[in-house]
């Protein structure tokens, strides 16, 4: 009984590590785009005011993050806003696509690259 115990917390300890890990690496490359961006790096980790700095940084205006509090409409805005921060840093639509399944990997890359902010792109 007691093995089974000591095997659940080192498979648990293990867990949290990589859990840990790879929200500080995202939370980094966010850092890094905030301030390719203009904006406070600390800004990345204050809630609500970190989705207001990036819709304004995806749209133009922050105002629109309050839709996020819509429901079905959160959905939506999100994979937009993903889409439309890509584009504002030069990239492709896929590249935000790759933001939304795979932020740990996408999101350091566009903060560390050489991916430069041209601002909201408007159509």
């Amino acid at each position: 009984m007691d093995e089974t115990y000591a095997l659940a917390t080192g498979v648990l300890t293990v867990y949290m590590v990589i859990v840990l890990a790879v929200c500080v690496i995202s939370l980094v490359g966010m850092w890094k785009i905030f301030v390719k961006a203009g904006k406070p790096g600390w800004g990345a980790i204050i809630p609500f005011y970190n989705m207001y700095c990036l819709f304004e940084m995806s749209f133009g205006t922050g105002w629109l993050f309050l839709l996020c509090f819509v429901p079905c409409v959160n959905v939506v805005m999100t994979i937009v806003m993903w889409i439309k921060l890509a584009q504002a840093f030069g990239k492709g639509a896929a590249y935000g696509i790759g933001i939304l399944f795979l932020p740990v990997v996408f999101l350091p890359m566009l903060g560390f690259g050489d991916a430069q902010f041209v601002g909201p792109v408007v159509k």
